[in-house]
């Protein structure tokens, strides 16, 4: 891999990493605002749980997209430590 693709991989990678961080941030603020709501309204009736659930299975498979196993940067990253505790212990 050159040098211009690995760094459109490696920009694509914190592409990835931003919309995670900015849908995280969505979830737990609307979240919030949902729980009061439904607190404040329908105290005997927990219909937020509802939308935390499905809205946070669709965050955990995007967070296995950006951080699983199957993220390219993950493999470049142990390529470069390899590479790096090999040149170390020369």
């Amino acid at each position: 891999m050159n040098e211009q693709q690995q760094r459109a991989a490696a920009k694509n990678h914190v592409a990835r990493l931003r919309g995670f961080y900015r849908n995280l941030a969505s979830y737990i603020v609307v979240n919030i605002i949902l729980i009061v709501i439904n607190l404040l309204t329908e105290p005997h009736k927990l219909w937020f749980f509802w939308v935390t659930l499905f809205w946070g299975i669709g965050l955990v498979i995007q967070a296995f997209s950006v951080f699983g196993p199957q993220s390219r940067m993950s493999k470049q990253w142990e390529e470069k430590k390899i590479k790096e505790y090999m040149d170390k212990n020369k």
